[in-house]
């Protein structure tokens, strides 16, 4: 998964991803999914371990663009998950309250705790990309924000917080086609908004942003990765690849029993 993750301080065009591409697949679905399957049992036992083990947190941070596939991968990548540890978290528009904070209140207070997983569906860099490209605060304000966000993850990593960033990219002609999907089924009716067909008259604005945005924030502690997700079987197999192989190498173990087991007799 190397040739997906953005090295710090390395410049990234989103025009050279493609975003069509299935690895080692050659497009075969079907082999993709078992692939997907197999890393998801072993995602399943990574997790009961973290739960168990209580060390470390792991934060996952799914961006992209309207109908990129966030909610897709979060039913994708993890299910049968234990949902005593796991919380997806799908942050909207700030709330008046929320406003009333600095940007990063309202994030700080859904990290995960020791031994929790958790997953944002959009984040913290709603904060760096929409508010640039729709000119919601000054260049200024919004400029000083990369820092504060590299420090904060930094934070969080020195914490004990294993975090994993994707940016799940589709072009511009996948996303017409899902638009029009969701336009054709009534029963997808709610996941269709006006507003999102402003933004796509915006595409090449919010690319360069979020090329600006994961240039300047992906950082040893907290690496992004592009993940090809014209293929949704594709997407699924990355992110999962991608969160087994970390997981497994901080070497995670079952918590020891101190108390002398062998006696214990049950009546």
């Amino acid at each position: 998964m190397e040739k997906y993750l953005v090295k710090p301080e390395s410049k990234l065009s989103l025009r050279k991803h493609n975003c069509s591409d299935t690895g080692i697949f050659l497009g075969n679905k079907a082999k993709c999914r078992k692939a997907t399957a197999a890393l998801r049992d072993e995602l399943v036992g990574l997790q009961d371990v973290l739960y168990a083990q209580h060390k470390y947190k792991v934060l996952v941070v799914l961006q992209a663009m309207d109908t990129g596939g966030k909610d897709g991968a979060v039913k994708g990548v993890f299910e049968g998950l234990n949902p005593l540890g796991v919380h997806a978290i799908s942050f909207k528009a700030p709330t008046p309250v929320e406003l009333e904070h600095d940007y990063l209140w309202r994030i700080h207070s859904q990290v995960p705790a020791s031994g929790e997983m958790v997953i944002f569906n959009r984040s913290h860099y709603e904060d760096v990309l929409v508010v640039r490209v729709k000119n919601l605060v000054p260049a200024e304000v919004s400029d000083k924000r990369f820092g504060h966000i590299r420090d904060f993850e930094r934070m969080l990593s020195d914490n004990g917080t294993v975090i994993f960033k994707f940016f799940l990219h589709i072009d511009a002609d996948e996303q017409k086609k899902r638009l029009q999907a969701r336009l054709e089924d009534k029963d997808k009716h709610w996941k269709f908004n006006i507003g999102d067909l402003a933004d796509r008259k915006l595409w090449d604005d919010f690319q360069a942003a979020y090329e600006e945005a994961i240039e300047r924030t992906s950082t040893v502690e907290a690496p992004w990765y592009v993940v090809p997700s014209n293929k949704k079987w594709y997407r699924d197999y990355v992110i999962a690849k991608v969160m087994v192989d970390r997981l497994k190498a901080l070497k995670m173990t079952y918590p020891e029993n101190k108390d002398d087991l062998s006696k214990v007799v049950i009546q």
